[in-house]
């Protein structure tokens, strides 16, 4: 095999990067695993490197030994994936971002038609939190690989700037707009974004607080993570507006009308449990 700093993986994008142990084994260290288990898994895919392996056949031979070893483990290190999974439409994805919020001291209402001077908007999220009122627009790609660029931004400060002229007293008027995208935003995007005073939130931006940051804070995973449901199961779930894995901590008879077993249920609900650090 060829010295691991030669190796280039190629990502879901399609472009060419060299791979990274440290990323991996941060990535592994984030989902709980111990230094047993990582230095093992490390191990393993190191043999298994080649030239213009995809970052996807590493992931999923990481997945595979931390579902064997634990399966909370596999379903904190399949976050990423998981949100994508919410797809195809962008409705999961509004409800999760706006539950984060919710957790996060927000008061939250979804969908809401907003009066602009020009005209109507609709509005993903409305979120207020100490009388300061935030307008949310969420951008979600089931693609991965795809990234938000400068039109994003560039669209939605446009669509604000026409509620700011028709809101003239100051208790209505929003004090600021946030554009949530479960990708990340190009350099070009973020520098437009802080150019106008847009807030942006992506998978792992702002440093520390991106998206990934605030779900593991908050313990807030998304029911697609589970290991222990099929497909099948997290499509009903989420046709029945079951987004966050808490959700299921209130509303069990949803697994009742999956006809899941009794013993699949208390495995399925000790590891929302750990997932939410209940």
């Amino acid at each position: 095999m060829e010295s691991q700093q030669e190796i280039k993986v190629i990502k879901s994008s399609g472009k060419r990067a060299k791979f990274s142990l440290t990323k991996l084994r941060s990535s592994l260290k984030r989902c709980g695993a111990d230094d047993h288990m990582i230095d093992k898994i490390v191990n393993s895919v190191r043999d298994e490197l080649y030239q213009g392996i995809s970052t996807k056949e590493i992931y999923n031979r990481a997945y595979a030994m931390l579902k064997k070893e634990k399966h909370v483990y596999a379903s904190k290190y399949k976050l990423k994936k998981a949100i994508y999974e919410l797809g195809p439409t962008g409705f999961p994805f509004e409800k999760f971002v706006s539950t984060i919020l919710n957790y996060s001291g927000y008061k939250v209402v979804l969908d809401q038609q907003v009066e602009g001077k020009c005209v109507t908007h609709e509005i993903d999220v409305v979120a207020t939190k100490n009388e300061k009122q935030i307008l949310v627009e969420c951008k979600f790609h089931s693609e991965e690989g795809r990234n938000c660029d400068v039109k994003i931004p560039l669209y939605i400060h446009s669509r604000f700037q026409d509620i700011l002229l028709q809101s003239t007293a100051e208790e209505t008027k929003p004090q600021e707009c946030w554009v949530v995208t479960n990708t990340r935003f190009t350099k070009d995007a973020l520098q437009y974004g802080s150019c106008v005073g847009l807030y942006l939130l992506s998978w792992d931006y702002p440093i520390n607080d991106g998206l990934k940051d605030r779900i593991d804070r908050l313990g807030l995973y998304p029911i697609t993570v589970l290991s222990l449901l099929s497909n099948r199961e997290k499509q009903f779930l989420l046709s029945r507006n079951v987004v966050p894995c808490r959700q299921l901590i209130g509303d069990q008879f949803y697994l009742d009308h999956l006809g899941v077993s009794q013993e699949r249920q208390e495995k399925i609900m000790t590891e929302i449990n750990l997932l939410a650090n209940l």
